[in-house]
């Protein structure tokens, strides 16, 4: 009996602590920041070149320097790109019981500086979130995921 309730109590107590190391550690696991080679206006002009050979779509960019400084906010730059593939998103949209990952659609990437005066490029790492949805989800954003990588690597130092 004192074996099993010793049991019990070291598993409870490895468990809250995988819990709370698990729940501090996601943000860091679920976001990739990465320096990039350029200066920021660099950026953006070689991330639209490439993203427009890979033959993908720039929906919309938020400036949300000029956003925010309409609202008396001062920020440095920072723009956020809505990208899209039709091949990935049509895989994904046509399927009822797929769209319900339509709310992390279109793909994200942010291009931006920090104070110490170099700039850099986040996304959600789309690779690690897919894998608990399996099935079509996870191949497409697989995938998805992959060839906006392929486009970043060429900017990143």
């Amino acid at each position: 009996m004192k074996y099993a309730i010793t049991g019990l109590v070291s598993a409870i107590v490895g468990g809250l602590i995988v819990g709370i190391v698990g729940f501090y550690s996601l943000p860091g696991l679920m976001m990739l920041e990465d320096e990039s080679a350029h200066d920021f206006e660099t950026t953006i002009e070689v991330l639209e070149q490439e993203l427009d050979n890979a033959g993908w779509s720039v929906l919309t960019v938020h400036d949300m320097q000029e956003t925010l400084e309409g609202h008396g906010h001062d920020v440095m730059s920072v723009k956020i790109y809505e990208l899209c593939s039709s091949k990935y998103s049509a895989e994904i949209l046509q399927l009822d019981d797929e769209r319900i990952v339509s709310p992390m659609m279109p793909c994200r990437v942010a291009i931006y500086e920090k104070s110490n005066g170099n700039t850099y490029i986040a996304r959600m790492d789309s690779e690690l979130l897919a894998k608990p949805f399996g099935g079509v989800i996870n191949e497409v954003m697989q995938s998805a995921a992959s060839e906006i990588e392929d486009v970043l690597v060429k900017l990143i130092k």
